[in-house]
């Protein structure tokens, strides 16, 4: 405490002069920083929505191929040609002997 007293009375500088030279620079420095982190975090979030979207649009693509092959399954397994044998062994159908047309 001692020097203090004795550097202001030899005309130093003083404390307060100090910091409002350095104040205004430390708070720059600090708002630079600042900024750099929030610009540095906002682009790791892009890059991690960026591959999480690849990802979504790797398994909508997986989906899309197995719905069209279920669409086909779906096809083959509804066509006339394979539902007749089943329709006369499993359920004991037959195709009809005689139509008869109904007019309203």
């Amino acid at each position: 405490m001692s020097v203090v007293l004795e550097t202001r009375n030899k005309g130093a500088i003083s404390l307060s002069v100090i910091l409002l030279e350095i104040l205004p620079a430390a708070v720059a420095v600090l708002l630079l920083a600042a900024v750099g982190v929030v610009h540095v975090t906002s682009r790791v979030m892009v890059v991690r929505l960026g591959y999480e979207l690849s990802r979504r649009d790797a398994q909508a693509l997986e989906l899309q191929r197995a719905n069209d092959a279920l669409k086909v399954e779906i096809a083959a397994l509804t066509s006339p040609a394979k539902l007749a044998p089943v329709a006369k062994e499993k359920l004991g159908m037959q195709v009809p002997a005689v139509v008869i047309t109904v007019k309203r």
